[in-house]
């Protein structure tokens, strides 16, 4: 598929060297994730040990409210970057970048400004932690703005080593929020330290971000950035939506202790969250190169990933309790019991993922926004549903189960988009 700003290679190079060159970008991309992984963990565990279950359950809730934000970002802003300026001229990709990282940028403002009014209004617990919240999206979304353009690139060593420069501001950052012993303060040293990173971001690319460019960027792209921003915050929102509505149910602490859960998952879930990084990417270069390996490719990864999410849940099991208690203090007790089914949820949507990259490399919104749609009612569903019959082990089953069956509907639609594919190999040439 030609798009605008593209230059399609006309040789293809060396089976040895493409894949040697594969193996590289998957490397940095795991490096990166592992860094990303150790730092999302390192938070989580400080958190929880810091401020008890109650004052941690608040955190999770500005958490997953950031993940929606964060995914307003990456379906407007960046996943059409992936998808349509992977593997092309440097100087397009500059162009591309500075207006989707001035568009990242913006609309951390805008939604940093109304978060910080939310907060200010609703006061009480949560208020302040929303606030801060606010006042740090901005740099939260450009920081993850630079690790999407150099993945673009294909040089994952940049987004590593931006990862690496955000763990180390975090070390006295979360020193200092210990200190003051609030949510609202590791809130800002979570966001604060994500700032550095993102300043940083703009020496290690030459660029600095375009604002006034994002009117373009979002016109230009609205044809994908209108689909994926609906799908990403049906992902990121049914999420929220079980955060809030488990919160209602059972207790602000019953959040607490599903994220605790999901921490001895982290470093599979920080993988996933981050997984378009590496892997639309190179389903794209896939797509380009040898079609006819596509569905290989994308089994290989789904597959691989809930492998070793079962083997990771597995040793979990093993853990002893003295052990659990050291990480997640008080949260252990309660989030043990819940290794198994989040364990099968976290495989299941480590299976789907395989699917979802395939499709946007295919450019197949369509059928991708279906497939989350369909995934997240099931969330929201099996998630609260869960909760009202069994509380908390009950929302984590209904989850197992959503995620499980969303899979199978993302792989039913990439198969279908193949054989779609197969039957009409002409790509479609857009126009600006």
């Amino acid at each position: 598929m030609t798009t605008e700003g593209e230059h399609p290679q006309t040789t293809a190079p060396p089976a040895g060297s493409a894949k040697l060159a594969l193996a590289g970008r998957l490397s940095w991309g795991l490096a990166d994730q592992a860094a990303s992984s150790m730092s999302n963990f390192a938070v989580g565990i400080y958190v929880a040990r810091s401020l008890g279950v109650t004052a941690f359950g608040v955190f999770s809730l500005a958490w997953v409210t950031y993940g929606v934000v964060l995914n307003v970002s990456r379906g407007l802003a960046t996943d059409p970057l992936v998808v349509r300026f992977s593997g092309v001229s440097t100087a397009s990709w500059r162009a591309a970048v500075a207006r989707s990282s001035g568009t990242a940028l913006g609309l951390g403002a805008a939604l940093g400004a109304a978060c910080l009014v939310v907060g200010l209004g609703v006061g009480g617990r949560v208020g302040p932690a929303f606030a801060c919240l606010g006042v740090v999206l901005p740099g939260l979304l450009l920081q993850d703005a630079w690790r999407f353009a150099f993945f673009a690139a294909g040089t994952g060593r940049k987004a590593f080593v931006n990862d690496v420069v955000w763990g180390v501001a975090l070390v006295p950052a979360m020193v200092v929020a210990a200190r003051v012993g609030s949510v609202a303060a590791f809130v800002l040293a979570w966001g604060g330290s994500a700032a550095v990173a993102a300043v940083y971001g703009c020496f290690q690319s030459g660029i600095r971000p375009h604002m006034t460019g994002a009117r373009e960027w979002l016109r230009t792209h609205r044809d994908l950035g209108n689909r994926y921003l609906v799908e990403n915050v049906s992902n990121s929102g049914a999420s929220q939506l079980r955060a809030y509505g488990l919160g209602a149910i059972v207790g602000v602490g019953a959040v607490g202790v599903i994220r605790g859960a999901e921490l001895l998952l982290g470093p599979f879930l920080a993988v996933l969250m981050g997984l378009s990084l590496v892997t639309v990417a190179e389903a794209a270069r896939v797509l380009r190169r040898a079609p006819h390996r596509l569905g290989a490719f994308c089994l290989l990864l789904g597959g691989g990933q809930a492998a070793a999410a079962l083997l990771w849940g597995g040793a979990l099991l093993l853990v002893p309790d003295r052990l659990g208690e050291f990480v997640l203090g008080g949260v252990w007790s309660a989030a043990s019991e819940l290794v198994v089914p989040v364990t099968l949820g976290v495989a299941g949507a480590g299976l789907g993922t395989g699917a979802a990259a395939g499709l946007r490399a295919l450019g197949a919104a369509r059928r991708s926004l279906r497939s989350q749609l369909f995934a997240s009612v099931c969330y929201v569903i099996g998630g609260l549903g869960g909760a009202a019959v069994a509380g908390t082990v009950g929302s984590a089953w209904g989850v197992a189960a959503a995620t499980v069956s969303g899979s199978a509907v993302w792989w039913l639609h990439l198969r279908s988009a193949l054989r779609e594919r197969h039957q009409n190999p002409i790509p479609e040439v857009r126009t600006p």
